[in-house]
């Protein structure tokens, strides 16, 4: 059985009725690897997809939206965002302004600013449920995977959550 969208097309399902369905976006002079997935298709509806398929529109806005929310929480010592600057910090010592696209003299703003959104999943059964909707993944050093800095959302794109992928 498949599920058809005029945005994600044709999406089939698995043999245990799983879908799945991923593309590469451009998002300014990167692209961004966005994945779509429920456990079953019978629990995602049209609307989930709509939804699915209007925060990958927005992207842009979403994105300024979760960085906003990562500076929220540095005056937060113990929230994962300081945490991640810090350990960053710590790893790449004075070497840490090659990773810096911005540099306006507050390393931890810089450190946002200049983090990459490396990928997008969606988890289409989640519309309107306490779990996150989307996740969205940052890192500022791209041979450093382990090294992220999740945002989580809520169907609505508002921010839920950001935590560490430890």
């Amino acid at each position: 059985m498949a599920i058809e969208h005029d945005y994600f097309g044709l999406l089939e399902t698995g043999p245990d009725g799983s879908i799945f369905w991923s593309s590469e976006v451009d998002f300014g002079d990167q692209r961004v690897v966005v994945d779509l997935t429920a456990p079953d298709q019978e629990d995602v509806s049209a609307h989930a997809l709509d939804v699915a398929a209007s925060m990958i529109l927005a992207l842009e806005g979403i994105d300024l939206q979760a960085r906003n929310a990562m500076v929220s929480e540095l005056d937060d010592r113990t929230s994962e965002v300081t945490e991640y600057i810090l350990q960053a910090q710590e790893r790449h010592g004075e070497e840490i302004t090659d990773f810096l696209t911005e540099l306006t003299g507050d390393v931890h703003i810089d450190v946002i600013q200049s983090m990459q959104l490396v990928s997008m999943t969606i988890l289409a059964d989640e519309l309107g449920g306490s779990d996150p909707f989307a996740v969205l993944e940052y890192c500022l050093d791209l041979d450093d995977t382990d090294a992220v800095l999740l945002v989580n959302l809520h169907s609505d794109g508002s921010v839920q959550s950001v935590t560490s992928a430890d």
